[in-house]
């Protein structure tokens, strides 16, 4: 059983936004905000978070360029979802999709040139499957071809991806994108899925009931699954530091777990009295001095 620290019981309260089988209906009102992380030794310090979108409208699943100074993310502007930047040099947006396709959840391929997106195809709304677009411009490329409908995903290596694959029930697939075959690893899983800071794992959450969800570490070369922790009553998000500590949102507040205290979850900050409420996406730079957090309107 895991802790929660300092409080140990606690109402929670999250609203979980649509998932990629849900990309149909309409989504939430969601803004992402970015604060600084400051390290001060054994613990860290977050900085008053900035709205960097700050409009009606679905903006999520943000995530760091591999350079750190963009934040890339999935908006819906007039019924179409396009992928966007966020400058934090000069503070400014730019629209880097705009098809006649729906893309979604940008994440920074291991080349540092590219970056992949599902994306919902013309022929077909059943068609949704992984591509790749040059940072730069460019036209995009089909990365697996045989797998669908994808939801969400996560790059191991450069030839190595975790997937949430869409079904009943939703699949944790590990793919080769050098034969493009998948391999069910588990099932009744999460959306949340990441490459684990310094090692050669990607962490997925299961949900074996629905009181009870677990983080998950899958070992790259072994392919042998280990449970790492719960997860907040109620929410799935999270996002990992680069010391190898996870961090999470539910309601307003957020909350860090550190691998010397497996079953705690800490207290890290509470914002309450500012915008942020409802926490879902979490994001981390790369050189883990920002934080981009997803929060409801």
């Amino acid at each position: 059983m895991f802790k929660l620290k300092p409080t140990l019981a606690l109402v929670f309260s999250i609203c979980l936004p649509c998932t990629a089988s849900l990309f149909a209906q309409s989504p939430p009102a969601t803004d992402i905000h970015l604060l600084e992380i400051k390290n001060l030794g054994e613990r860290i310090e977050l900085g008053a978070p900035h709205n960097i979108t700050n409009r009606d409208g679905y903006d999520n699943q943000p995530s760091f360029w591999s350079d750190g100074q963009r934040v890339l993310y999935t908006s819906i502007r007039d019924g179409q979802a396009d992928i966007y930047a966020y400058s934090l040099v000069d503070k400014s947006t730019k629209a880097i999709t705009q098809t006649p396709e729906s893309e979604y959840s940008p994440t920074p391929m291991p080349d540092s040139r590219s970056y992949s997106v599902v994306r919902v195809e013309l022929d077909t709304m059943l068609v949704q499957r992984l591509w790749a677009f040059p940072i730069k411009g460019g036209e995009p490329q089909l990365i697996l071809e045989k797998i669908n409908p994808v939801g969400y995903h996560a790059w191991g290596d450069e030839y190595t991806l975790g997937l949430f694959v869409l079904g009943n029930p939703p699949t944790f697939q590990l793919v080769n994108t050098q034969t493009g075959d998948g391999k069910i690893l588990a099932e009744g899983v999460g959306r949340s899925m990441h490459k684990i800071p310094g090692q050669h794992a990607i962490s997925f959450t299961t949900k074996p009931n629905d009181k009870i969800w677990w983080i998950n570490r899958l070992g790259l070369d072994s392919q042998q699954i280990t449970r790492l922790t719960q997860t907040l009553p109620g929410s799935e998000d999270y996002a990992w530091l680069p010391d190898g500590s996870m961090l999470m949102g539910s309601g307003s507040k957020l909350y860090r777990w550190q691998a010397e205290s497996p079953n705690e979850w800490q207290l890290l900050a509470d914002f309450s009295a500012d915008s942020l409420h409802d926490i879902t996406r979490i994001a981390v730079s790369p050189d883990g001095q920002y934080l981009a957090v997803v929060s409801d309107r």
